[in-house]
């Protein structure tokens, strides 16, 4: 089933819809939806590598633009719709240490350094609406983040595609299973930023719900 699954995805991969497809996955990814577009982006480019770097491209733009529902969502809905989205996504334990983080002079770079990690994107976006980063710092840190994460994908689909297809046609079960493990390891990487753990403590670890509320 996981094979016919594989080559269905592919043959849609390469169809008319395809791109639309890819920015409709890239950006609901980056407001509320917990599954990320790199499945989808690296399907695409497997179907279609001399394609890729272009494919990577509208991913980002998808994405940037995603990020901007997520933002309006944290900055002008967080009571009525993003506690909600947080909550349903087992992220709110991690909210107020990201809050806190985005909100210190280095929140620039905290975005910029989520394209390098698994941190479901979407925290980062309602949290900077929350805390109302400034627009354009928070547009120019997530073009920077979302390149990292999607054009390092297009450029080794671009320049390795046909060996890295030859590969995950021969290994798909393990391709799907480290896929699994890298969505899984997102969430843990953000659930542990409730607790900090593994690191010392700094001026954001313990603070709460209550206190982002009353610095709001």
């Amino acid at each position: 089933m996981l094979r016919r699954l594989y080559d269905w995805t592919m043959g849609k991969a390469a169809g008319p819809f395809a791109e639309y497809w890819l920015a409709l996955f890239a950006f609901v990814e980056a407001s509320f939806f917990p599954i990320p577009p790199h499945p989808v982006l690296g399907l695409m480019c497997l179907a279609r590598p001399e394609r890729a770097i272009r494919y990577a491209i509208i991913t980002t733009l998808a994405s940037v633009a995603g990020g901007l529902l997520g933002y309006a969502i944290g900055h002008f809905a967080f009571a009525m719709v993003g506690e909600k989205l947080l909550d349903a996504l087992h992220l709110t334990a991690s909210f107020p240490y990201a809050a806190c983080k985005l909100r210190g002079e280095a929140g620039f770079i905290a975005i910029i350094a989520k394209g390098a990690t698994p941190i479901p994107f979407k925290l980062i976006t309602i949290t900077a609406g929350f805390i109302g980063m400034p627009i354009a710092k928070f547009l120019l840190a997530s073009v920077i983040s979302r390149s990292i994460s999607f054009m390092i994908v297009g450029v080794l689909f671009r320049l390795f595609g046909a060996p890295i297809k030859a590969w995950i046609d021969k290994y798909l079960a393990v391709a799907v299973a480290g896929f699994i493990v890298l969505v899984v390891a997102g969430f843990v990487a953000a659930a542990m930023l409730s607790g900090h753990k593994g690191a010392k403590s700094d001026e954001c670890t313990g603070v709460t719900m209550e206190s982002l509320a009353s610095v709001k």
